[in-house]
């Protein structure tokens, strides 16, 4: 008797998750659906004529709109889009790998040396992350130019200082994680800091690094306002080079933007498949103990 009644509750719990990841999934693909609707129909305008886009945007090119690769090669033509793309990757990638670099490192020290000064830096990190942009926006700019930063190397460092906030933040919270005794161990071994980093923590960072990288890379490559202000137009990354399709009296040519915002994303979509499995990967990883 027992026995069946233990049958029968297993059997209303089974039946209770599968309806309840039923509802989930149902409600995660609408959710999905909502997301990448306007992605398709940036992607479907690509192919129309300028002058359709703003009279039918949901309605699929046809033989009348339809006008080929015509925006993409107009858009690059006219946005410079190669030397935009140059510029964007330059800075996205060396600001992502200057950031993870050294905000896990710092993370590192702050996590392992107790004392009111590390405790003071968090809290100067944490401090940042609240900090309007608007706030330090003009002083950062004659600052910039002051040390001549104003150029796509300085930039750079301007990343690190706006990304360290919140990096540091999650990287504080995943090395709280590690246990102390394998950095003994290496030390017992004759490692030095750097070598204990490098050889024992970073590698257990890895999920974490390729979240922070991916936080930072979404942010660096769409981020308009800081490369306009630092760079100016001498150095046009993609969203200065879209913005510049812009004529004049506010007459935009709908077509070639549409294509070259299709091309805008397509590295970052990329990007962050490349780096999901990653991700799952470490999750995975880090649940299984022993």
């Amino acid at each position: 008797m027992a026995a069946r009644m233990k049958t029968e509750e297993r059997s209303r719990e089974s039946e209770v998750s599968r309806g309840t990841g039923i509802v989930l999934t149902v409600i995660l693909t609408i959710l999905a659906v909502f997301f990448l609707i306007p992605v398709l129909l940036v992607l479907m305008n690509s192919f129309k004529g300028k002058f359709y886009i703003s009279d039918a945007p949901f309605v699929l090119p046809g033989s009348d709109t339809f006008v080929g690769l015509e925006n993409y090669i107009g858009g690059i033509a006219k946005t410079q889009f190669l030397s935009a793309i140059g510029y964007s990757l330059w800075i996205t990638v060396a600001s992502v790998a200057v950031i993870v670099l050294f905000t896990s490192m710092t993370a590192w020290w702050i996590t392992r040396v107790k004392g009111l000064f590390s405790s003071l830096l968090f809290y100067l990190f944490v401090f940042a992350m609240i900090v309007p942009f608007q706030m330090v926006m003009f002083p950062m700019v004659k600052v910039a130019n002051m040390l001549y930063l104003d150029n796509p190397a300085g930039i750079i460092l301007i990343y690190l200082g706006f990304g360290a906030g919140m990096s540091v933040f999650m990287f504080c919270g995943f090395v709280k994680a590690i246990p102390l005794s394998l950095e003994e161990a290496a030390m017992i071994d004759g490692c030095g800091p750097i070598q204990i980093f490098f050889r024992v923590v970073w590698p257990i960072l890895q999920p974490t690094a390729v979240t922070v990288a991916i936080l930072n890379a979404m942010w660096i490559w769409n981020d308009y306002l800081l490369p306009y202000l630092i760079l100016g137009t001498d150095y046009k990354t993609i969203p200065i080079a879209v913005q510049y399709l812009q004529g004049g009296y506010g007459s935009i040519d709908m077509g070639a933007m549409m294509a070259v915002l299709v091309l805008a994303i397509i590295p970052i979509i990329l990007f962050y498949l490349f780096c999901q499995k990653y991700i799952i990967s470490g999750v995975a990883a880090g649940a299984v103990k022993g």
